[in-house]
């Protein structure tokens, strides 16, 4: 990357610089970017196929009369494209000839400044000459007021208070993906709007914050515009606008001044008070669900849980599993990372006594190495005695693979975690042994992950001392899914190191049988 400053000596390199302009109102520039502007020999900026540029018209009072000006006009400004490549292939190639067009005078020594709406390097699309450009030549960037500080500034209402998180979001996500990261925010602001308002709007409706919601048009000019977003014609709508969502108030920090906030959300009736173990409940107890949404497709769900999740207040969960939890209006969805289940636990039970319908959801069965023991874990604390705990069934892991491949659950089985998270590999062998010593056919779940990656061949090892050779063997990966996989194999063949935590394994028992077209089954007697 080059560095600010003259040309090496001896060369005939320019200067590229990259200089902000803020929102719109010319009054935003700063002094370091008029001084640019007025110094520059050439000048540079984008506009619509139409060849109007928002950037030149707030520069122009700045610029020199022979100063050389290189207007670069988008050939598309949607998903809509005649070229053979598609959209990006299509702007991927006018970036590559604007930044040839550039190249031209910086090789001649020019000093080329490039114009930027608010700030280049936020949303900017001078980002995309950057990359081809500033390897080769000496360049700097001239920060600009970004249009999230204009926006904001127009609703004159405070953002951000306290330890509330602000996510700056595109609007053309999709919908269920934006109200989903908008449910998980305190604050928001949404850009890139035009045809995409409709459903930015529904994702606003679906995540509760509809009414925390704000519109700016053409923030900072004389005719700017604010209002509620419910109340905003979405044919009017320009793609240069902004929506700002209000912050909640979240005050939960790493000093202890956690006073309110389980549920985020700004209005006051949807925050009840966190309660912390041995603290007494400051209103009426709700509820907790534990739901097994089973191991991924939407018809494997149960009917009884998916009529729990549509009255449930708040949503807790390992964030693949809460995802998989629709958005909508009144729901609040709390995804956390793995291997902290009992804190987990423990913040849905808090929600609980807070008077929340709470549901905390795990993948296939919540009582197969799910939650649902988790949470009666943390349940033991007296803090939790109110609370109603109650175990919805899913769909297992095991009962999705042996689906798939037959009927190997036919006759006895068990059930094996290998993971040594919770309990020593000696135990987990020993457990192996005496189930194969038992002639149980075994599903294994977390059979090898990157944290373990030779448990699953140790595993096959104590087996082959009890088991033959030629027991069968079973792999499921992402069953139920678009990508499933089943492969049939045996003890003796099977290489583990084809296996990862997407997949559940199998062991047959020695009455175990494999059917010419390759279906498993497990006969109920034993001969």
């Amino acid at each position: 990357m080059s560095t600010p400053g003259l040309p090496p000596a001896g060369t005939t390199n320019g200067r590229l610089f990259a200089v902000g302009l803020g929102p719109g109102d010319p009054e935003l520039i700063t002094l370091k970017a008029a001084r640019l502007l007025r110094e520059a020999d050439v000048v540079a900026y984008f506009s619509g196929p139409r060849g109007t540029s928002i950037a030149r018209s707030i520069a122009a009072d700045h610029l020199r009369e022979d100063v050389t000006e290189e207007l670069l006009r988008y050939p598309v400004t949607t998903g809509e494209s005649a070229h053979a490549g598609g959209y990006y292939a299509e702007i991927d190639a006018f970036y590559d000839d604007c930044a040839a067009r550039l190249r031209t005078h910086l090789d001649t020594g020019c000093t080329v400044v490039v114009l930027a709406e608010g700030d280049p390097l936020f949303f900017g699309s001078y980002m995309y000459l950057h990359d081809r450009l500033a390897a080769d030549f000496p360049t700097e960037i001239v920060p600009g007021v970004t249009s999230v500080s204009g926006a904001t500034a127009a609703v004159a209402t405070g953002l951000c208070r306290h330890e509330d998180v602000l996510t700056v979001l595109p609007g053309t996500l999709p919908v269920p993906e934006l109200a989903w990261r908008l449910a998980q925010t305190e604050a928001a602001v949404i850009l890139k709007l035009g045809r995409t308002f409709p459903g930015v709007r529904e994702a606003l409706r679906q995540a509760g914050r509809l009414d925390d919601a704000f519109y700016v048009e053409r923030a900072t000019f004389a005719e700017q515009r604010v209002l509620p977003v419910a109340e905003v014609d979405a044919g009017t709508v320009p793609y240069f606008s902004t929506i700002v969502v209000t912050g909640g108030d979240r005050r939960a920090d790493s000093a202890g001044r956690w006073t309110a906030n389980a549920v985020v959300g700004a209005d006051p009736s949807r925050r009840p008070q966190a309660v912390s173990s041995g603290t007494a409940a400051t209103c009426s107890t709700g509820r907790l669900r534990v739901i097994g949404l089973g191991p991924g497709p939407t018809d494997w769900l149960t009917a009884e849980a998916a009529t729990a999740l549509a009255e449930v207040t708040d949503v807790f969960g390992y964030a693949p599993y809460v995802d998989r939890v629709p958005q909508r209006p009144g729901l609040t969805r709390h995804p956390s990372g793995n291997t902290v289940e009992v804190d987990r636990a423990r913040a849905a039970l808090d929600a609980a006594i807070a008077g929340g319908d709470v549901a905390v959801v795990s993948g296939g069965d919540a009582g197969v190495f799910g939650m649902a023991s988790a949470v009666f874990e943390a349940a033991e604390d007296p803090a939790y005695a109110g609370v109603e705990i109650e175990v919805l069934p899913g769909v297992s892991a095991a009962q999705a693979v042996a689906a798939r491949a037959g009927a190997p659950l036919g006759a006895d089985f068990c059930v094996l975690s290998l993971s040594d998270r919770l309990k020593p590999w000696t135990v987990i062998a020993d457990r192996l042994r005496k189930a194969a010593e038992a002639d149980l056919v075994i599903a294994v779940y977390n059979p090898r992950s990157r944290s373990r990656p030779t448990q699953l061949a140790d595993a096959q090892q104590v087996l082959l001392e009890v088991r033959a050779p030629e027991t069968v063997v079973i792999i499921g990966r992402d069953i139920g899914r678009a990508e499933e996989s089943l492969t049939v194999t045996t003890l003796g063949d099977f290489d583990p190191e084809s296996v990862d935590m997407k997949c559940l394994v199998i062991i047959g028992a020695s009455g175990t049988r494999v059917t010419p077209s390759r279906r498993v089954w497990t006969p109920r007697f034993v001969d």
